[in-house]
Parts: structure tokens; sequence; C-alpha cells
């Protein structure tokens, strides 16, 4: 693996081959040729700079049957809202699938599992976004089903062995769930569908693309992992060696191309075991980048997806560059 500014390019058998030249010109800025071009035709993430001010669609509730998720083995409703560019589509999708907060209270407060920062630019693009609250958040309510079992001590130890497989496991037939939903949309491209995720929810997207369904042409993982606490681990999550292995199985399984982002200074999993976890997964030889992002100036590296588009967008609009992942022309 070889190592450039803030990214991290694997070269396993079959690994992505990303021009380098212009993903190092996207992060560090347009060229004065390139401001010339983004004058005439903004970039995804200078139209959802531009678009910051703009007021933002409450989203459409959108209710997806998963099948045995509620208690007892019963059927339960797992709601979200659906958000679509104008014009009557069919739209490129992105399912995103939102992270964990460690607060049962917070859990059950989640509203929208999307940021504003991340449905801007998705919409920017002309993408409709898909955000499914999974069971055991907000008001999909039931079980929890992703409980992880990471404990730590007053000292910061680790003091468990945690489940990361079924946590995993659980939330990825979310995404099952939703991708069978959306075959019978008529506004939705079920060809071209990417999947997205933060925290919890980019190891969510790395589970469903192991298994990835027909349409689905790639994900992006943002800050993906689980069994960090911050407040008493700060920087080092629970067992992170099992994630790893975790990874490095979903990785030999994988077929689609994917893109996995984190900032320096994650403070929920810190700045090594995630190039570990990559490295892991990129042996199973998937068309795969990892990026490592400067620190985030706030100390919030871990919710770096939800920061303005500038930090991340690039690396983006980069890894969007090589999949076949647009808008199909008008009918």
């Amino acid at each position: 693996m070889s190592r450039m500014p803030h990214a991290f390019f694997p070269r396993p058998a079959g690994a992505l081959s990303v021009c380098l030249a212009a993903l190092l010109a996207l992060a560090s800025g347009p060229s004065a040729a390139q401001e010339d071009d983004a004058a005439s035709a903004p970039t995804p993430a200078a139209a959802a700079a531009s678009a910051a001010r703009a007021p933002l669609p409450a989203g459409d509730p959108i209710s997806i049957p998963l099948h045995g998720a509620g208690f007892f083995g019963r059927d339960l409703d797992m709601t979200g809202l659906l958000f679509r560019p104008p014009g009557p589509g069919p739209f490129p999708v992105v399912v995103f699938s939102h992270g964990r907060a460690p607060d049962a209270v917070d859990r059950a407060r989640l509203k929208v599992g999307i940021s504003n920062a991340q449905l801007r630019y998705w919409l920017a693009r002309g993408d409709a976004v898909v955000a499914p609250i999974r069971p055991g958040y907000g008001a999909t309510g039931g079980g929890d089903a992703e409980t992880n079992g990471a404990h730590f001590d007053a000292f910061g130890n680790c003091t468990s062995v945690p489940n990361y497989r079924s946590a995993a496991t659980a939330a990825r037939r979310t995404v099952d769930a939703t991708l069978e939903w959306l075959r019978a949309q008529p506004w939705a491209d079920a060809r071209h569908v990417l999947l997205a995720g933060q925290s919890a929810g980019g190891l969510t997207s790395v589970a469903a693309g192991a298994q990835a369904a027909d349409g689905v042409v790639g994900y992006v993982n943002f800050a993906g992992g689980n069994g960090g606490n911050p407040s008493l681990s700060p920087g080092r999550s629970c067992d992170p060696a099992q994630l790893g292995r975790l990874y490095g199985e979903y990785g030999a399984a994988t077929r689609v191309p994917s893109l996995w982002v984190y900032a320096e200074n994650d403070q929920y999993f810190g700045r090594d075991a995630p190039v570990a976890w990559h490295a892991a997964f990129a042996q199973g030889g998937s068309r795969s980048t990892f990026v490592h992002a400067p620190p985030v100036a706030d100390g919030d590296g871990h919710g770096l997806s939800r920061h303005a588009p500038a930090l991340w967008a690039p690396y983006v609009d980069a890894f969007l560059a090589t999949i076949e992942f647009d808008r199909p022309p008008a009918r």
C-alpha cells in the first residue's frame, strides 16, 4: 500500500485504477483552468456549497416492510424519508445508512437519518436519496438488534467481547429490504444505486456491499466502524482487531467498487485502526480506495461527513467519476 498526502491507494490484484493526479488536484483545489470550467459547469461539491442557505426539502415519509424484524418475529414497518430532485425521474438512488448514538435516548429521538451536508450534495447531483430509520431508532422503534456488547471500564479498557458481526448483519438486512422496496418505485432507477453510510451506517454499507444486489454500483463508507466510545476511550474502539477480521471477510466477498473516507482525528476509532481495517478488506481484491482526510479543525473527525462538503466531496467526486452512477438521459 503506497501513501499519498491524506490518501491511501491500495494495490491488490484488481485494485481501483483511479487517476491519482486527478484525485490530488481535486483534493488540493482547482487550477486556473479548472476554475474556468467550474464557472460554466459547477461540480456537485460547488453546487451543494452554493445551495447551503437554500431551504432543504422536508422529505416524503416512507414505510418499508421488514419481515421478522419486530418483537417475537413479527413484521415491522421501517420508517424513513425520501428526498427527490425536481422532475419525474427515474433518478439514480443513494441509500444512506445513519450512524448509532451511544445513548438509547438519543437513538429514540432520531428523526432524519442523513445530515444536511450529505443531503445537499446528493440532491445537487440530481440523485434521489432514501434515508431509512433502522429498527431500534426513532419512529421505527422495535428492539435494538444492533447492540454490539462493547463495554469499557472507567480507565478506558475494553472489558467485553463484542459481537460486531451480529450488529452488522441486522443492519445489513435493512438495506436489503430497502433495495427490494426500491425496485417497485417508478421514480427510481434501480439499476444505478449507490450505498452510503456514516459510522455504524458505514459498516452497514460495507456489509451490504459484500453481497450487493443487482443494480448496486458501489458504496461510500464514511468513518465506518463500531464499538467506539470517545468519552471513555478516545481514539480506540473495543476490540478493533475483531472488526478487522470481519472487514477482511467482507472484502473477500465484495465485487463492487468502494470508497472509504476517514479523518485523521477520528475520536471513535483513532488514526491507525481504520487503515488496518481497510488493508484487511483490500486483500480481497475488489476495487477500493482509502482516503485519510486531514484532521477536522473542530475535533469532530468522526463526523467528517456532516461537515462542509469542501472537506470530503472532492474525494467522492473523484470516486463517482470512476463508476457508473449518473442520471440517465431524459427519455
